[in-house]
């Protein structure tokens, strides 16, 4: 399909917001790359030295998280890149793929501790709780700096919420092991340590599944959250003058933020389909926040159906079938 210039309908006021909060977000997350990958070498080792599962599994996490910080820090870095001859829509779902990366390295690290800890309570190991008590609340701090760092970025941008996620697991891990060199000292009762190892993993893999299953949606092209199809091609039909009927929509998202839409709209006899097609683009991105369209205008019969019923059918059932997946070009 001819894809349009003036199908770039992004105001220059929202693309310099979105940049500067990108450059910001993008410092942000290099600051605590730095902060949680210094640390995570000091926790690894005060895990090591005092026998403590908690201290290991946090110094896994910020291991993980340093990794994954730094990962969201090389997408921000790869957004600000223009678009190519291969990759049209730039690296913008960079961002996202990196998320959906993210939950899975996290799930997995969760995954090990449980079975770390499952040998620990079969089989308890001493722990040295004073010098375990001193890491985590050095941990805590480091965690905390991190997290305020992170805080002030873009709440929308799904990176950023990954980052801060991570960072957050981080702080659970450190309040389990302050707890648990509190409870070692106190009682000297040992398996404490991989059971608030366990606690952490399992909050950790609910909130790691919920961004998965977010980044996926935007990885398959699902509608947006925040938009229904089927509303929006009906507001089109009922705001549009001329426009008869709406079908062929796609809505998706290309990064979690900017929301795109490809459709047709059958036309009244004598209609102006340019007027038509500027009215029905700036419909969009006023009223549903769709920045980028591509619409293809028709009279009588629909140019991808054989038949009346071949049309109707398909306009009932298979809108969001990727059969027609040239309109996504």
């Amino acid at each position: 399909m001819a894809h349009d210039h003036a199908s770039h309908d992004h105001s220059p006021a929202g693309h310099s917001h979105g940049h500067v909060h990108g450059s910001t977000d993008k410092k942000r997350v290099l600051i605590a790359a730095c902060l949680t990958g210094g640390f995570m070498v000091a926790e690894a080792l005060g895990g090591l030295l005092t026998g403590s599962l908690a201290l290991l599994a946090d110094a896994g996490h910020m291991l993980a998280d340093s990794i994954a910080l730094g990962l969201a820090w090389y997408a921000f870095h790869l957004t600000g890149r223009p678009a190519t001859g291969r990759l049209t829509y730039g690296f913008a779902r960079v961002k996202t793929l990196v998320a959906y990366t993210n939950g899975i390295a996290i799930f997995v690290i969760a995954l090990w501790i449980v079975y770390e800890a499952w040998g620990r309570l079969m089989n308890p190991a001493p722990v040295l709780g004073g010098p375990m008590l001193v890491v985590a609340v050095a941990g805590l701090l480091v965690n905390l700096a991190s997290f305020f760092v992170l805080h002030g970025g873009d709440r929308e941008s799904l990176n950023m919420r990954g980052a801060i996620l991570h960072v957050l697991g981080d702080l659970l891990g450190s309040a389990a092991a302050i707890a648990a060199a509190l409870i070692i000292l106190a009682t000297g009762w040992t398996p404490i340590d991989p059971i608030l190892s366990v606690l952490v993993s399992l909050l950790i893999l609910s909130t790691a599944w919920s961004l998965m299953r977010e980044a996926a949606h935007v990885l398959l092209e699902g509608v947006p959250a925040s938009l229904d199809r089927d509303v929006v091609a009906k507001d089109i039909e009922g705001a549009v003058k001329g426009v008869r009927e709406v079908h062929h929509m796609h809505v998706w998202s290309l990064d979690g933020t900017s929301n795109m839409a490809t459709l047709h709209a059958c036309l009244n006899d004598g209609v102006d389909p340019h007027v038509a097609v500027s009215a029905i683009k700036k419909r969009l991105a006023a009223k549903h926040g769709i920045e980028h369209a591509t619409v293809e205008t028709e009279f009588g019969q629909c140019a991808d159906s054989h038949d009346e019923h071949d049309h109707h059918h398909d306009h009932n059932h298979a809108h969001g079938a990727p059969a027609d997946r040239r309109h996504y070009h």
